[in-house]
């Protein structure tokens, strides 16, 4: 990591949780329950802040690893597998870098965001399961996502490290993508359950640390003699982390294919994962309307899982990180068009 991608990331991560906690600290004061309204609001922002960095990106990228010499560009390229031909003229290439740079980006910022709608199917019967108030829906989340954030850097970049070490990782990779893929496809019609009390999480909460027996307001912990003593919202917010490190493990590599630059996976991953908790919202209202969206969704996952496999058969024949951006807007345009054209005969309930 140079002193530019530095700077670039930590500006990057002041930013996020700049953002993060003026919006507990002024527009979450009270919890309250989130209107479509608000949720339509919020989800417009957090997708402006994203297409606001994709343009950040396309003029500036190089920028971001303090690319100066056609030396480093050619060698940032070559790293990264960016697959583009650059010329002789320094400035062109750089040029050419950035929009491949930021075409990468909305690419897996489209993946993430697509996929992080299967991931609130999970946390909706999360929180139906447990029995929450919805008026606690937006603090569980708010410290969920900053826990994804998290969970998320560490598992990035030690996927980077993996990848440009034993490049065979990404076969791995696409092989659990596909796999997914089948799974989502023939499970897409059946209605989901969590079982709480035989979670996981539950049982190895429960019997290692107190768990008071009923929630209280919006705390995660009370005292009583003395001792701290975790509710069951905190138990809440461990099974929604433990839902979203399972998640990642399909998402992150999906990205993964179409870029390996970590920054660029982490960058996409994080303005995806800010969109979820006003996604959440969105979707809780419209759950009904996109019942081919999960269709769409394993075939998506099929066709990443795909391109890992042939992915030096790809670059060779001109495949493009901007065919990619086609197909993958393409699989979600026709699932969601689908849904609207052909409505479900009933109606789902959870």
């Amino acid at each position: 990591m140079n002193n530019s991608e530095i700077y670039t990331f930590s500006g990057f991560i002041l930013f996020i949780l700049t953002i993060l906690f003026v919006d507990l600290g002024i527009f979450d004061k009270k919890s309250h329950i989130v209107s479509l309204r608000e949720a339509t609001i919020w989800s417009i922002i957090w997708i402006s802040f994203a297409i606001g960095f994709y343009f950040f990106i396309r003029f500036y990228g190089s920028h971001m690893h303090g690319i100066e010499t056609m030396q480093q560009l050619i060698q940032k390229v070559k790293l990264n597998s960016h697959p583009i031909i650059l010329t002789d003229n320094f400035q062109e290439s750089l040029a050419i870098y950035n929009k491949n740079l930021s075409l990468e980006y909305i690419t897996g910022y489209l993946i993430e965001y697509a996929l992080s709608i299967d991931n609130v199917f999970v946390m909706i019967m999360i929180f139906y399961s447990f029995n929450v108030k919805e008026k606690l829906y937006k603090r569980v989340l708010f410290w969920g996502i900053l826990g994804a954030i998290i969970m998320r850097f560490l598992f990035i970049f030690l996927s980077s490290a993996l990848i440009h070490k034993f490049e065979w990782t990404l076969y791995i990779f696409g092989g659990l993508l596909l796999f997914t893929a089948v799974k989502m496809f023939l499970n897409r019609n059946k209605e989901e359950k969590i079982d709480i009390h035989n979670h996981p999480v539950v049982k190895f909460a429960s019997k290692y640390f107190k768990v008071f027996p009923k929630f209280v307001g919006q705390n995660f912990f009370i005292v009583r003699k003395s001792r701290f003593i975790m509710t069951p919202l905190f138990l809440v917010l461990l099974v929604i982390e433990f839902s979203d490190v399972i998640f990642a493990v399909d998402s992150v590599p999906a990205i993964f294919s179409i870029t390996k630059d970590p920054y660029i996976v982490f960058f996409s991953n994080i303005f995806a994962i800010l969109g979820l908790r006003s996604l959440f919202f969105l979707v809780v209202h419209v759950i009904n309307l996109f019942h081919y969206l999960k269709t769409g969704l394993s075939i998506l996952l099929a066709f990443i899982g795909t391109k890992m496999f042939l992915h030096t058969w790809l670059a060779s024949i001109g495949f493009t990180t901007a065919h990619s951006l086609y197909v993958v807007l393409g699989i979600l345009i026709i699932s969601i068009l689908a849904s609207v054209i052909f409505p479900p005969k009933e109606k789902l309930h959870i």
